[in-house]
């Protein structure tokens, strides 16, 4: 039976430079390691996801419809690297502290809430636990850990708080996203190897 298996990704400073409130596609790209970390990812079967807290949304900084273009901008990328496409991009526009009316309360899906991802396993028929969460702070890392992922956290230097917590505890801590995809392919090769082991063990 197949397994539908994700990588959650964070965006900003995990994906792509993290820039404050950014939607401007001319300053979208790539970090140093991405394209290749996420082929090893595909070519093991995982299906892409962005998961990305949207506040400016609430705070009127940008559009929902900017999002959007900000989303085409990030499937053009992945393309134009013979990558796939994104099978979802799901984002939070909720803040708070937000000025924007209808944005403006306590959502569930802003991370380190792990709506995002529930509802994205959801409407894809994901299996979570054989599912990974790859970002760059520890709100990212709660998300994926309360969701019941595996999470890896980028130690890039965007993290400045280190709150600590039960759900805030990474599988694994990368330099950049290279290592962080390296990581995870050579924890399913492990995995592999304990089973065929056990299997061998189970029939002598």
């Amino acid at each position: 039976m197949q397994v539908n298996k994700a990588i959650f990704l964070d965006k900003d400073g995990t994906l792509i430079p993290d820039i404050p409130y950014n939607i401007n596609p001319d300053k979208i790209r790539f970090e140093k390691g991405v394209v290749e970390g996420l082929k090893l990812l595909v070519n093991q079967g995982f299906d892409l996801y962005v998961v990305s807290n949207q506040s400016g949304i609430a705070k009127g900084y940008f559009s929902e419809d900017e999002v959007f273009t900000m989303r085409e901008t990030l499937q053009h990328l992945l393309i134009t690297n013979k990558l796939p496409a994104l099978k979802g991009f799901y984002f939070c526009p909720h803040h708070p502290d937000g000025i924007v009316g209808r944005f403006a309360y306590n959502c569930n899906c802003r991370k380190p809430k792990p709506g995002l991802l529930q509802t994205a396993a959801s409407n894809h028929d994901i299996s979570l636990k054989h599912s990974w969460m790859i970002g760059d702070i520890l709100h990212d890392i709660e998300a994926g850990n309360r969701a019941g992922c595996k999470s890896i956290l980028i130690n890039n230097g965007n993290e400045t708080e280190w709150e600590d917590g039960i759900y805030r505890k990474p599988f694994f801590v990368a330099t950049d996203f290279l290592e962080a995809a390296k990581h995870i392919v050579s924890h399913l090769k492990n995995e592999k190897n304990e089973y065929r082991s056990y299997r061998f063990n189970a029939t002598v």
